[in-house]
């Protein structure tokens, strides 16, 4: 019988990592990408040493996000991710060459537990992870290998979103993650309350996506900064 030699390797990887922060969210269009690369500028520009991640393999777009053009991993003894406006960045499409990519059930799998296994994130304070959609074995993989992450959910002030969200939190539950609070996006008024986070719709955010600068700047990462007190991310 073959060991895979990888789980160790991850938890090695990831040792120097205090916390995991997994955005997660379970339908298309809710902010789930947008809010882990605005998690991530908000946490190195308070002087946190932050990572993040893309694993959405089906619809990568954190580097369209951030505006990463012309970087790549270095090699040493692994992948070391390039540095994007302070953050340390890996995502799937360094290697896809911004292509879907063509692997499905334990493909997928196997390609995260790779990624995973020769990332070389040394010492960080966060590393922020933007999950695959939905609960699928990509996701539970995730949360399988990086055991120390704490979910935080995306959702919307729809009916059909919310009820998805609680659905799916249950599992999550379940299974004995962590969950940090519920991101809701979108919302009428940004009131944050208990473990919800409420972010105004903000029609000036599209314009500021490319660039981190801008995006700091914008009512969504006011509002989403606002809020890290009460994620329990300050």
């Amino acid at each position: 019988m073959k060991i895979d030699p990888r789980p160790s390797v991850i938890e090695e990887r990831l040792k120097n990592v205090k916390r995991i922060i997994a955005v997660t969210g379970w339908k298309g269009g809710i902010g789930k990408s947008v809010t882990a690369c605005s998690l991530a500028l908000l946490l190195a520009k308070k002087g946190y040493r932050t990572g993040l991640f893309d694993l959405d393999f089906a619809g990568a777009s954190d580097h369209i996000i951030l505006g990463s053009k012309n970087i790549f991993p270095g090699e040493k003894k692994g992948l070391e991710p390039p540095v994007l406006a302070g953050v340390k960045f890996m995502s799937v499409v360094f290697f896809s060459e911004n292509k879907a990519v063509p692997l499905r059930g334990a493909n997928v799998s196997d390609a995260i537990i790779e990624l995973l296994a020769i990332t070389q994130w040394g010492e960080l304070d966060f590393l922020v992870l933007d999950m695959p959609p939905g609960i699928n074995d990509a996701a539970l993989d995730v949360m399988r290998f990086a055991r120390r992450a704490e979910v935080l959910a995306v959702t919307t002030p729809s009916v059909i979103a919310r009820s998805v969200l609680d659905r799916s939190l249950l599992l999550y539950r379940s299974l004995k993650a962590p969950v940090l609070g519920v991101v809701v996006n979108m919302a009428r008024g940004a009131a944050s309350k208990g473990s919800s986070a409420r972010l105004r719709l903000d029609p000036g955010l599209e314009a500021a996506l490319g660039r981190p600068a801008a995006l700091l700047k914008t009512a969504f990462c006011r509002d989403l900064s606002g809020a890290l007190e009460i994620l329990k991310l300050k």
